[in-house]
This record gives C-alpha cells, sequence and structure tokens, in this order.
C-alpha cells in the first residue's frame, strides 16, 4: 500500500493494553470471528454528517458515497461514550486513498498468476485496484440487499446492515472471486481512517487520538511514557502543527 498510510492504523497498536482506554469498543461476530463493530459516542454526530453532506467526493460516485458512509457507521458507531466513524469524517479518508496511490496500486504488483481460491495468508490474488474492487463490490453488495432485503444497503435498518456485512465478513455474499478482499479493505480503511493524521481526511479534529490519549506528532513526550497510572495531560499534535 502506499506511504501515505502509515500513519497508526488500530488502536491496538497505538497504546499498551495497560494504558489503553476505558471505553469499551464492542466487537461483535458472527460465525466465529464476525463483523467488527465499534462503539463510538453521538455527541458531534449532526456537525458531522453536515460535513459529509458538503463534501464531494473525488472517486466514490454519489450511490458508492451513500453505501461506504452507511457502512462506515456501522463499523464505529456513533451510539456510545466516544466518537464514531461518522465524527472522525472517515468516509472522506476512505474517497481520497480511491483516488490516490492506495486506490490505484501505485506500488502493486497486479499481474498473474491469480489464484482465486488461495489462501489469504498467500496474499492478494485480485488482478483488480483497491479502487477497482470496491466499485465493483458496492455494486453486487447493493444488488444482493435489494434482491435479498428489498432494498439498498444504505436504505436498511442498522440491525439489518450488521447482518449484511457479517455476511459478507463470512464470504458468504457471493461476490466474484477477485472481490474477495473488499470487506478487508473496508474494514482496514475505516480503522486507518478513524486513527491516521487528519492531513489524510479522517481522524477529524483528531477524535480519534483524543479518545485513545495518543499525543500525535508531538516532538516530545518521553516523561509521560511510563506514567502509566495517569492521564496524557496534553492534547495531540497533527503533523501539520494543528493542536487538538
Amino acid at each position: 500500500m502506499s506511504d501515505e498510510r502509515q500513519p497508526p492504523t488500530t488502536w491496538h497498536e497505538l497504546t499498551p493494553p495497560e494504558s489503553r482506554p476505558n471505553r469499551r469498543f464492542m466487537l461483535k461476530a458472527a460465525v466465529g470471528s464476525g463483523a467488527v463493530l465499534l462503539a463510538g459516542g453521538p455527541s458531534a454526530s449532526q456537525a458531522a454528517k453536515a460535513l459529509l453532506d458538503e463534501y464531494k467526493p473525488v472517486y466514490l460516485s454519489a450511490g458508492e458515497w451513500t453505501f461506504v458512509r452507511a457502512a462506515c457507521a456501522r463499523l464505529i458507531p456513533s451510539a456510545g461514550d466516544g466518537p464514531g466513524a461518522i465524527e472522525a469524517q472517515v468516509p472522506v479518508f476512505i474517497d481520497r486513498q480511491l483516488a490516490g496511490d492506495f486506490g490505484n496500486a501505485t506500488d502493486w504488483f497486479l499481474g498473474g498468476p491469480h489464484e482465486a481460491g488461495a489462501d489469504p495468508q498467500r496474499g492478494f490474488q485480485s488482478p483488480l485496484t483497491p479502487a477497482q474492487i470496491y466499485r465493483e463490490a458496492i455494486a453486487a453488495v447493493d444488488g444482493w440487499c435489494t434482491q435479498n432485503k428489498g432494498k439498498a444497503f444504505a436504505a436498511l435498518d442498522e440491525a439489518a446492515q450488521d447482518e449484511v456485512l457479517k455476511t459478507l465478513q463470512a464470504g458468504k455474499l457471493g461476490l466474484k472471486p477477485e472481490l474477495r478482499d473488499f470487506f478487508t479493505f473496508l474494514l482496514q480503511n475505516t480503522k486507518e481512517g478513524f486513527f491516521a493524521d487528519p492531513m489524510y481526511g479522517g481522524n477529524h479534529q483528531m477524535v480519534g487520538w483524543k479518545h485513545i490519549g495518543f499525543p500525535g506528532a508531538r516532538g516530545a513526550f518521553l516523561e509521560w511514557a511510563n506514567d502509566q497510572d495517569k492521564p496524557y495531560p496534553l492534547g495531540p499534535v497533527a503533523i501539520s502543527g494543528a493542536r487538538g
């Protein structure tokens, strides 16, 4: 993937177990592992939705943008005691990534042979770029939802959306083999957008960093590194120099 996507990806990588926040990230499973659903908070939901309404996608079509907004909102929901994907503007991050090096697989080798049935541990097995996978998979998922649920994904209620995402993650939605990485990309990109530096479009106002107490790009914080019993006293700093 592109070097743009190297900032912290998951909250587990950002902070050791003994210093993780009290917020309970709700992990729900279906068929063993299931879809990851993370609880968040509704305090800034309306303002965040208004920002997303004003945003003009650079890659995603109107229908695809609606899908991504709905899916991200279920992967990291706003209902809870912290921010969700919508408050963090994660869909903006995903759209910008799909329009850039990651979406175009700029530094990936996409030549064959491709073995669609290969174990995922053997790596990427599709001739399609991530942007193409998003485009084709969203259309396929919406088609499945319309046929089986009577509505496109974004028009379903939250319980039905969760069911679809779990079915998608379990590989039981009937997607073409070359689209099998779609849910993996969607979930990973959602987490990346929640925790990456705001310069990439997500983690709006550093809400993800603030919630877990991550200092961001602050130049020096060694004096607090081993102080596990006290919260970090300073807000985060973005690469741009903006302070949270």
